[in-house]
């Protein structure tokens, strides 16, 4: 099996390989520390100390705090327990109206406002946008994912999850 450095992973993250490397990486069978050298270059890449425990977002972090396993954004900013939904502590622009619709999907390709609403969910601290939802207007707030990650430490990596302070 092939175990790339971590240049290579670093690249990957990064979208700067060719695609036929990345093509390559992604089909092929994951070297054995690839996680470990993954979380090594996101915990490089943050002004925080805290421990990353599990990426869920491309700027949002499951970490060890002090205070317990919280949600956090690359600029530092918490949004409280992983169990919990952190875009209900997210800023919230909506877009249910067919001007602000149409400035993203123009023409044919918008959605009728009637039945559908873009909701842009920011960090409060960097404004960084975390992540887009498409629902219909009164829909609640949809909770993407919630990890099991004592199961994923134990069976997956075949290592203890870091401790609760």
């Amino acid at each position: 099996m092939t175990s790339y450095d971590k240049k290579t992973i670093q690249d990957l993250i990064d979208g700067t390989l060719p695609w036929p490397a990345t093509k390559s990486i992604m089909s092929s069978y994951k070297d054995d520390d690839r996680f470990e050298t993954y979380l090594q270059i996101l915990q490089e890449r943050v002004p925080w100390s805290e421990q990353i425990l599990l990426p869920i977002g491309e700027h949002l972090y499951i970490v060890q705090a002090a205070h317990g396993r919280v949600v956090k954004c690359d600029c530092g900013h918490e949004f409280g327990d992983y169990r919990e939904n952190w875009k209900l502590n997210a800023l919230v622009r909506v877009r249910g109206d067919r001007e602000s619709i149409e400035e993203i999907y123009p023409g044919r390709y918008a959605c009728d406002p009637e039945w559908m609403e873009l909701r842009e969910f920011m960090c409060p601290g960097c404004y960084t946008l975390l992540e887009v939802e498409a629902a219909p207007p009164g829909f609640p707030v949809v909770f993407d994912f919630l990890p099991d990650l004592e199961a994923f430490y134990r069976d997956w990596l075949k290592r203890p999850l870091p401790e609760q302070a």
